[in-house]
């Protein structure tokens, strides 16, 4: 699949960078087959570019979105990426306890647990590099 709008690849790739850092979306791009290339250029161009390039909604906001649909979905790594993601867009580790919190209650108990243990995990990372 190829990129049908390289503008909007482009800037998804530099919002992307910017909230998951270049050390975790480079590799997903550059070590990919081309079998998986194309959903690579399908989630930085329309999920990056179109999304979260929008001006409707801050980053922050963004990002705390994220974080109750990925649990509500239960999608434990890319909850753990968003956590990353949500702090580096100014979330409080604080506001994503109460994001979580406030998911399980819509969501349920095992996805609230999921969750939780899932951003302790990606917060302990974060606290292990500084």
């Amino acid at each position: 699949m190829a990129i049908s709008n390289q503008k909007m690849f482009d800037e998804g790739l530099k919002i992307r960078r910017e909230v998951l850092g270049a050390e975790y979306v480079d590799p997903q791009i550059k070590t990919t087959d081309e079998f998986a290339l194309a959903i690579q250029h399908m989630v930085t161009e329309y999920c990056w570019g179109m999304g979260w390039s929008r001006p409707g909604l801050d980053r922050k906001t963004r990002s705390m979105l994220n974080l109750a649909i990925l649990t509500a979905l239960g999608k434990p790594h890319e909850l753990k990426a968003h956590v990353r993601g949500a702090i580096r867009n100014g979330v409080t580790k604080d506001e994503i306890r109460e994001v979580l919190i406030h998911a399980t209650v819509y969501c349920g108990i095992p996805a609230g647990v999921d969750a939780f243990r899932n951003a302790r995990e990606a917060l302990a990372e974060i606290e292990a590099k500084k």
